[in-house]
């Protein structure tokens, strides 16, 4: 594991502390006296130079100026993972057994060092080499030691495609346990890590290929670098759907498909956002002489020779900075058809489901994190000779943040163990997960910038500063919402379940339904929720509005069964009653804020 910082790495510049004695190439020594151990000659051996240490007898008059007080200190060096509604959701969901390793990882992810992994990972970006000193074309991407160093503790950690070769039953709730633990610590990496673990339900829709690599995609070791796919240890795989005219509507894809007589095909067109071209393994849509079906591109061809896989330029992204996302072109590329010819989305679908949970998981890692950075500078901050989280109007602000990530943690877990039962063989959980997915998708992602930049507002102007790091977790913050569909997709995709799966309704309605009779604002909103389900008039230009209430009803439902209650009677009174302003920090003041408060992170 790569631990060494370049030159210009800012953790090691000389420390600014006003207690240090001037800067001489060694900040911890005195003043070049000839002696450097000893003080210079001032007429009394006893006391120290003059060096604006407001301590010293010779102390300037501006000294006092240089002092550092009331500014919190860095949060590093806590377990990420120390958190009750996280471990809570474990628990519940059935995966009690993981927690001694979600602890270890939780302290990895705490460390000041992996934090300055992942400061570095985004200041020194991924670079793209089109091609080697000789004039070939090599299309690789470059990054920094701490990249690989973030990459190999989370692959290694079991968040990418590990819980699909564990039995135990929760797995997947483990997995995505971790995931949002490592998302807390940063969030570039988690997209290859993502779709690693998403490939490998569509590849087995192509039995003899997902026998040769599933193997290798569930593997816990993280060995980069392009070369023959069964000659590594493990495997990352990635996506290309959209193109240019296209985007969403990957109908209207123009890349093209031929058959070969050896049975592989070729491609050829343009790919318009392809994140992480580094990684071993794709799968892509491409138009076939039966419409437009799915293919694995492996980057390396079993023989070892390099496929085509030109990469035209990397996506200037307004986050995101340590993730490589590129435009590839296919020219004579060789694939092998997955799934169905002409069922090309049907079969990348089960990837688009499992990069959409990991969407709500990482929007609810995201979301917590920046909870925990705002919970730790108010509870070190002094104003008007309080600290900053016992001011009244701090406290309801906060209590009002803590409730939207509860709510968005739970609702994130209960998503995990529906998916670790559905593929355990539980029809009910797959068709809860079929509707819930989307509900959550576009509710727990459109939250999660608005939240960041309360919580960055909490902070001030502190939080403003780079050296934060809440400008990056803002940056961050929109990208969940657009990946893998935007809020418009996921509202119409719900309008789809609701029309050709109605056993996902049925599977909705006994989720919210077990909650019935614990509070009666969340019997009401349940009674209203359903005549907008049902109701086809209008359908796709009320679509927003319904998704938002079935979002919210849903995590009402979990709250009150789970979490304590204060909690869950100021979530249904704010967020189901109504009883809020629009902004963050308009509970009423009945609301227990105390027993809401007790539950932000440490």
């Amino acid at each position: 594991m790569t631990t060494a910082a370049p030159s210009s790495d800012p953790t090691a510049a000389p420390s600014a502390d006003p207690t240090t004695a001037p800067d001489t190439g060694n900040p911890t020594t005195a003043p070049d006296t000839g002696n450097p151990t000893t003080v210079p000659d001032t007429g009394n051996p006893t006391t120290a130079p003059d060096t604006g240490n407001p301590t010293t007898p010779h102390s300037h008059p501006t000294a006092a100026t240089h002092q550092v007080t009331n500014q919190a200190p860095p949060l590093s060096g806590h377990d990420a993972a120390d958190d009750p509604v996280l471990i809570e959701g474990v628990r519940r969901e059935g995966a009690a057994w993981h927690l001694d390793d979600l602890h270890r990882f939780g302290r990895y992810a705490g460390s000041e060092e992996a934090r300055t992994w992942a400061d570095q990972a985004n200041r020194f970006e991924p670079e793209l080499r089109t091609h080697d000193r000789y004039g070939h074309r090599v299309d690789e991407v470059d990054f920094h030691p701490a990249y690989h160093s973030l990459m190999s503790a989370t692959v290694g950690a079991g968040a990418a495609g590990s819980a699909w070769a564990d039995q135990r039953p929760g797995a997947h709730v483990a997995r995505a346990a971790t995931f949002m633990v490592a998302t807390m610590l940063e969030q570039g990496h988690m997209c290859p890590v993502s779709m690693t673990y998403a490939v490998v339900p569509a590849l087995r829709h192509a039995p003899g290929l997902a026998k040769t690599y599933e193997p290798l995609l569930t593997s816990a070791v993280y060995d980069p670098g392009l070369r023959t796919p069964a000659g590594k240890r493990g495997l990352l795989a990635g996506m290309g759907m959209t193109e240019k005219q296209g985007g969403t509507d990957v109908r209207a894809n123009t890349t093209a498909a031929t058959e070969q007589a050896d049975g592989t095909w070729r491609l050829r067109g343009h790919k318009w956002f392809t994140s992480a071209p580094m990684n071993d393994l794709f799968l892509v849509l491409a138009q076939a002489p039966g419409g437009l079906s799915c293919f694995l591109v492996p980057r390396v061809l079993p023989d070892g020779s390099r496929n085509t896989f030109r990469i035209q330029r990397l996506k200037d992204k307004l986050g995101n900075r340590s993730n490589a996302s590129s435009e590839p072109e296919f020219d004579d590329t060789v694939a092998w058809l997955v799934g169905a010819e002409g069922k090309g989305v049907r079969t990348i679908i089960e990837m688009v489901t499992m990069t959409r949970l990991d969407c709500v998981l990482g929007s609810a890692g995201h979301i917590r994190e920046a909870l925990a950075q705002a919970a730790h500078h108010t509870r070190h901050r002094s104003v008007f000779g309080a600290k900053l989280i016992d001011q009244p109007l701090m406290r309801n602000v906060l209590a009002d943040l803590g409730l939207e990530s509860e709510a968005a943690t739970t609702l994130g877990l209960r998503l995990a163990g529906a998916a670790d039962r559905a593929q355990r063989g539980d029809a009910q959980e797959r068709a809860f997960l079929r509707l819930a997915t989307a509900v959550s998708k576009y509710w727990v992602c459109k939250r999660q910038p608005a939240i960041v930049a309360e919580t960055l507002e909490c902070l001030g102007g502190n939080g403003y500063d780079e050296a934060s790091g809440m400008p990056r977790l803002y940056r961050e913050a929109p990208l969940n919402g657009i990946w893998e569909g935007s809020g418009n997709v996921n509202a119409l995709d719900m309008l789809r379940a609701l029309t050709r799966e109605p056993e996902s309704l049925e599977a909705f309605r006994t989720e919210i339904e077990s909650a019935l009779g614990a509070d009666a604002r969340l019997d009401a909103a349940w009674r209203e929720l359903q005549d907008q389900l049902t109701r086809t008039e209008d359908a796709p230009l009320r679509a927003r509005r319904v998704i938002e209430r079935a979002a919210l009803v849903l995590q009402g439902s979990l709250l009150v069964r789970n979490a304590p209650a204060a909690v869950a009677d100021a979530f249904c009174a704010s967020r189901l009653a109504g009883d809020q302003g629009l902004a963050f920090g308009t509970l009423s003041p009945g609301t227990d804020f105390g027993g809401i408060l007790g539950r932000l992170p440490a």
